[in-house]
């Protein structure tokens, strides 16, 4: 199918269900099938978004925006805790977090009478360590963009097609996700990423990390961004903004940021058991 047949069988198919929630976090993937949600059903949809430790302040201003944007009524669930399953870190962590934020999901949706939640995976997310699948998988949770074979790249073009301020925003992931497996997360750490990360997008950088290994703060920036870095006092001011948040250490990673990097220990220590 080209893009445009894509597009059609998507909508089709969230009609088929009636009506729908969908798993809201604001990024590129979901708020474009908030869009399309509220294309195929119109009032029979709404956007659900988890207030978490683990959500970025700004990410959920954003979706309060593209929620009205697209005329969706957006559902915000509170969460102010993090469970002990999730805070432990183990490398199956969001397969926990999917389990419970879902959860919520699904009641928030059952007491308004929809059966049917919708999550934006897409074909590109069966490429990488996602244990937060299984969790989709058994709770019922149904992914239309895998049904209609989309990939990143394509709604992203769907999105700069139909008008959406997010087609070119920089992929995201949970503030969880910045803190190696087994290390525990709390509050504290998620707050001290969130305002390095927050400093350093109003330093106009757009595709970044800053990965917590304990009190030292390792800096991952898109590799055509790393010269940016080559400046003195830009060097000083990072590290005292980052070391006024509470680390200790400031490093940078030399070869830019990569998707999941933090998945490469699981990686190592299979490749040490075979």
């Amino acid at each position: 199918m080209d893009l445009d047949q894509k597009y059609q069988f998507l909508l089709h198919y969230i009609s088929s269900l009636g009506s729908a929630a969908v798993a809201f976090s604001g990024g590129v993937d979901s708020s474009f099938l908030c869009y399309a949600a509220a294309a195929a059903l119109g009032k029979k949809s709404i956007a659900v978004t988890i207030v978490s430790p683990m959500l970025p302040k700004s990410e959920i201003e954003c979706a309060a925006s593209i929620a009205k944007q697209v005329g969706i009524e957006h559902v915000l669930i509170e969460e102010n805790g993090i469970d002990d399953e999730v805070a432990a870190n183990p490398k199956e962590r969001c397969y926990f977090c999917k389990k419970i934020e879902f959860g919520h999901i699904i009641a928030a949706a059952r007491e308004r009478g929809i059966q049917a939640v919708l999550d934006g995976s897409n074909m590109d997310d069966l490429g990488d360590y996602r244990p937060g699948l299984q969790a989709l998988k058994e709770l019922g949770v149904l992914s239309p963009f895998r049904e209609a074979g989309l990939a990143k790249n394509e709604i992203r073009e769907l999105s700069r097609r139909f008008d959406l301020p997010t087609w070119d925003k920089p992929a995201f992931a949970c503030l969880a996700s910045r803190i190696p497996y087994g290390e525990r997360i709390d509050r504290e750490k998620l707050s001290r990423v969130e305002r390095a990360e927050d400093f350093l997008r109003a330093k106009g950088f757009r595709q970044f990390r800053v990965r917590s290994h304990e009190n030292l703060a390792r800096i991952e920036v898109a590799r055509d961004e790393r010269r940016k870095f080559f400046s003195e006092a830009l060097l000083d001011e990072i590290s005292g903004a980052l070391k006024s948040f509470g680390f200790l250490y400031i490093a940078f990673e030399l070869e830019g940021y990569s998707m999941g990097s933090l998945n490469r220990a699981i990686e190592q220590s299979l490749r040490r058991s075979v």
